[in-house]
């Protein structure tokens, strides 16, 4: 790739705008005051921006130039980690920016949001239902914020039956996130490995599920995008020694309204609406 400034085609490089300043340049003119001056003590004012001379078109052409080197969803796949993003339609993204919801002041009274209650508690149902859950909450801002939740909700069950356990298995196919969302907690995480078929196996869970273990926590699919087929029985393993199953989300892409997760034992699952759904992405999720 030659040296040489942005001008046409893949040409990434482009000098900073105080190297590209040319003194007595100006992109902009203030209209003439009707006003006589008044001079203001420097503490008010403080020193001068060292803002470079420019003219419009050198900043203009400087950021187009600079926006056409960004990658995203319009350009290309999008990957991210582990994860399964999927494309938003753009009247989705449109829709997520209804000034009713997105203009809406967090400190507004209820009587004024009554509208945007009905939706997500609606929404709180629809999911309840699609995932097989008994109850979902919307409250976590973001996958590792749900992933959180989801642990801490474990930790009181057990706390509320008078039990302190210290462990969760945490399979070498999760989520990268998931340890450090169980170390928030207090759990000691204990890694399991996946068998050949890249899966996790009953045996291999039933060595380490014991009555310090408050549960394990899975990524179905996997991280390596295999369905934990054996999930049934891993999920009958943790129970019977009082364990809980939490499932990351962050691949439902995959089984989104095929698998039931409640019936399949899974106790606990967060899910990421940009990645699944069609929140935008950047926001947390």
């Amino acid at each position: 790739m030659k040296e040489s400034l942005g001008a046409t085609g893949l040409v990434l490089n482009e000098p900073l705008l105080w190297e590209k300043d040319q003194k007595g340049r100006c992109g902009f003119s203030l209209p003439r005051r009707d006003v006589d001056s008044f001079p203001m003590d420097k503490d008010v004012t403080g020193d001068v921006p060292d803002f470079p001379d420019l003219s419009e078109v050198d900043v203009v052409r400087h950021y187009t130039r600079l926006s056409q080197w960004n990658f995203g969803v319009d350009t290309g796949m999008y990957p991210l980690g582990s994860c399964t993003m999927k494309y938003n339609p753009k009247t989705n993204e449109r829709q997520a920016q209804t000034p009713g919801f997105s203009g809406a002041h967090p400190m507004l009274p209820t009587s004024l949001t009554q509208g945007a209650l009905k939706l997500m508690f609606e929404l709180q149902g629809f999911l309840a239902e699609i995932t097989g859950m008994d109850a979902v909450t919307l409250q976590p801002a973001a996958g590792a914020h749900g992933e959180l939740a989801g642990m801490l909700l474990i930790w009181a069950f057990h706390k509320s039956k008078g039990s302190h356990r210290s462990k969760i298995i945490v399979p070498d196919t999760a989520h990268g996130t998931n340890p450090a969302s169980a170390s928030l907690c207090g759990f000691r995480s204990v890694p399991v490995k996946s068998n050949e078929q890249g899966i996790l196996s009953p045996e291999a869970v039933d060595e380490v599920m014991d009555e310090e273990t408050a549960g394990i926590m899975v990524t179905n699919p996997n991280t390596l995008g295999l369905f934990e087929e054996n999930i049934i029985q891993i999920a009958d393993i943790v129970h019977s020694k009082g364990g809980l199953v939490y499932c990351d989300g962050a691949n439902m892409n995959a089984v989104m309204g095929i698998a039931d997760m409640g019936k399949i034992g899974i106790d606990v699952l967060h899910l990421n609406l940009h990645k699944t759904f069609s929140t935008p992405h950047g926001g947390g999720g």
